[in-house]
């Protein structure tokens, strides 16, 4: 995760954030102007995200959800202020996937990113307070459609439609077969998974996590190794890892459809 040191002045944040911020080294960890990320040196390190009103309350639930797992960072506040969501967590020791420690052994990251996906979709998650992600995301693929969204790029070389009708009708066809059955990360890759010199040390960005299909988190862990090793020569490797005997192929290239046209 890049870190640039940046001068903050605490007096323009909420005043239960201000105190975490006097008197410490801050540095912007942002990869968008929208979400603004803040990485604050003090305390073995904490992240504070700032985004619009409303627009974090379900990654505050669900971190500190996956915090009750060990799965995820400490949620020490969430708050809504000036038209705007804070939200401050621990640091998660260790670093991302992208990292070029864990790069440089592209097999090994595979195996371990099939793997431990495979273990987070086995957990029982009776008391997931997201009991239900399907219906917004079926509902998010439908507007997507209706405004004529189409991303023919976003699998190219994984799974490829013709034209935008033919990635319709395979989403259509795959909407009614989407089960609400294991609990997701809803964003599962590379740079949300964090290793700590190869162990499994936590998840960020479980925003979108809840009870859903587990085909949502497979396309995006095969998707990502693709993307941020740049090969597709992993992907078999990946769905080996995992396991095949809960892998539908056809779902799960519906389900890259459904992101073409989704609205996400």
């Amino acid at each position: 995760m890049n870190r640039t040191r940046t001068e903050m002045d605490p007096g323009l944040f909420p005043d239960e954030i201000r105190p975490y911020l006097l008197n410490a080294d801050v540095y912007d960890s942002s990869c968008s102007e929208e979400a603004r990320v803040w990485y604050i040196d003090r305390e073995g390190g904490l992240f504070l995200k700032r985004y619009a009103a409303g627009k974090l309350k379900d990654e505050s639930v669900m971190t500190a959800y996956y915090h009750s797992l060990g799965l995820s960072a400490e949620v020490l506040s969430y708050i809504t202020a000036d038209n705007h969501d804070f939200l401050l967590t621990r640091r998660i020791p260790g670093e991302d996937c992208t990292h070029a420690m864990y790069k440089a052994e592209p097999e090994r990251l595979c195996d371990i990113v099939a793997v431990q996906l495979r273990k987070l979709h086995e957990i029982q998650a009776d008391d997931c307070p997201v009991q239900d992600r399907l219906d917004s995301y079926k509902a998010l693929v439908r507007s997507g459609h209706n405004r004529g969204k189409y991303e023919p790029e976003l699998f190219r070389g994984l799974w490829e439609f013709p034209s935008a009708e033919e990635a319709w009708k395979c989403a259509e066809r795959g909407l009614p077969l989407l089960k609400r059955e294991v609990l997701i990360h809803g964003d599962y890759c590379l740079p949300n998974i964090l290793l700590d010199h190869w162990r499994f040390s936590g998840f960020i960005d479980v925003g979108a996590g809840g009870i859903s299909d587990r085909h949502v988190d497979l396309l995006w862990g095969i998707w990502t190794l693709a993307f941020n090793l740049g090969t597709t020569r992993y992907s078999e490797r990946f769905m080996d890892a995992y396991g095949r005997d809960r892998i539908d192929p056809e779902l799960l290239r519906c389900v890259a459809a459904m992101e073409m046209v989704g609205e996400y």
